[in-house]
């Protein structure tokens, strides 16, 4: 035996006396299917949550742009050149602030619709797709209406 292993020819015969018995099938327990049974062996995540976290800390926002007094005032004479035409219901483009709901600050947005109604009382814009903005946020105000006041 010149060049072969003790161990190595071991190793080959450790199961012959049970390598060709039948597969045993348990009386007792329903055999597992195979999709639960590679289940077991499919990796978890252990900090469950943590890439969401990761995640939402990644994500950007903007900071809320106070307006200043000029603006304010042209935002104001655009409202109520809107008010005045509320009845044609006039298109428009409002480009607004939405705070996000997790994190301080949050994005502009700019949406274009036609006006459904002016809650003066909750101080919103509601437009015929439902889209509510809030007048705090707005901060620009565009269409054929304001022609003159630009």
């Amino acid at each position: 035996m010149k060049g072969k292993n003790i161990f190595q020819e071991k190793e080959t015969h450790k199961y012959d006396d049970i390598i060709h018995l039948p597969h045993h099938v348990s009386t007792k327990h329903p055999q597992m299917a195979l999709s639960d049974r590679a289940a077991q062996f499919s990796p978890f995540a252990a900090l469950t949550g943590h890439e969401d976290s990761i995640r939402e800390t990644a994500r950007r926002t903007e900071a809320f742009l106070e307006l200043d007094e000029d603006k304010k005032e042209q935002l104001d004479e655009k409202m109520h050149v809107l008010q005045e035409y509320f009845s044609e219901k006039p298109e428009i483009m409002v480009t607004y602030f939405v705070p996000d709901e997790k994190k301080a600050g949050g994005a502009y947005v700019t949406h274009r619709g036609r006006i459904r109604k002016i809650d003066t009382y909750l101080r919103r814009l509601l437009f015929e797709d439902g889209t509510e903005v809030h007048m705090q946020y707005i901060f620009e105000m565009d269409g054929e209406i304001f022609g003159d006041t630009e």
